[in-house]
């Protein structure tokens, strides 16, 4: 067994040996520094972990400098207990914060952003919008639930006592997010595996817990205030180039969010894709790709 990698995470599969940066939790945030040139960073969400960006990054990394940490509770980052990190969107942004800060890097910075990636890497950028060059998003979202949308039953059930059991005890979210996030192909065994392999344990289940229960539905939910400000500032973003790539088979970051990111950022650069999921890059990896490196590259 490699010691840096988990069990069921082959150096085939992950051909990356990482790094550690220590956030102001005390937490140590893993997180990939490949290639060099202009940096684009990859933020991945719940839950995945920089695994999900494996293929994107050995295409980019020959022309970029290509950094994707692990959020903390996930991948190879520390799982620290509430009592020792706050596991809120204030907390991720300023994580992304302290790293990219200790990294020196202030500028012409490409966000390329899945799932709850993208309001956490929104959450960021709005702080620093002069930094932020391009967006590339893929399936996700940086705003309150659309108005059409209504919250999944699914999320929902993870807020409960019963969804804290089955998400924690039996890794729940994680194995069944490895079958349904999928849809014109399904993942091998080998691959379900190395999506969970973080997740082997009660304790190091929390952040995808966390994660869920952190998503904003009314107002006093902790993250509330923090998707507002958010929120108001994506107009600042506009007239930046921006990839979007979709899969129209996303039962959570749908058609609605796709068409909220429509008004937002009226000259983005869209591709859709009828019988791709939600882990777009393992359904369409071949398509989207190939696109993210011309537009990075043109841009």
């Amino acid at each position: 067994m490699n010691d840096y990698l988990p069990e069921g995470v082959t150096k085939e599969l992950y051909p990356f040996t990482g790094k550690y940066h220590t956030t102001a939790s005390g937490a140590r945030l893993h997180y990939l520094d490949e290639g060099s040139g202009r940096p684009v960073v990859m933020l991945h969400g719940n839950p995945t972990w920089s695994f999900y960006f494996r293929n994107l990054v050995t295409a980019l990394r020959g022309t970029n400098r290509v950094i994707v940490p692990d959020h903390i509770g996930c991948g190879l980052s520390d799982k620290p207990g509430d009592d020792k990190y706050d596991y809120t969107l204030k907390s991720r942004a300023d994580d992304i914060e302290s790293l990219l800060e200790s990294l020196g890097i202030k500028e012409d910075v490409t966000l390329v952003l899945h799932d709850w990636g993208g309001m956490i890497g929104m959450t960021w950028a709005a702080r620093h919008p002069e930094r932020v060059v391009r967006l590339v998003l893929l399936n996700t979202g940086a705003f309150f639930l659309p108005p059409e949308k209504s919250f999944p039953p699914a999320m929902w059930l993870a807020r409960t006592a019963l969804g804290t059991l089955l998400v924690r005890g039996f890794n729940a979210f994680s194995a069944v997010s490895a079958h349904v996030c999928v849809t014109r192909r399904k993942l091998t065994p080998e691959l379900r595996r190395a999506y969970t392999a973080p997740y082997n344990s009660w304790a190091n289940r929390i952040a995808t817990l966390r994660f869920v229960q952190d998503v904003p539905v009314r107002p006093g939910d902790k993250a509330f205030e923090q998707v507002d400000i958010t929120q108001r500032k994506l107009g600042l973003f506009a007239d930046k180039p921006a990839l979007l790539c979709w899969g129209l088979k996303d039962f959570i970051f749908d058609r609605h969010f796709l068409d909220t990111w429509k008004r937002y950022l009226p000259k983005a650069e869209i591709h859709t894709f009828a019988d791709a999921g939600h882990y777009i890059l393992e359904d369409a990896a071949e398509d989207v790709i190939p696109l993210v490196k011309k537009f990075i590259a043109n841009a």
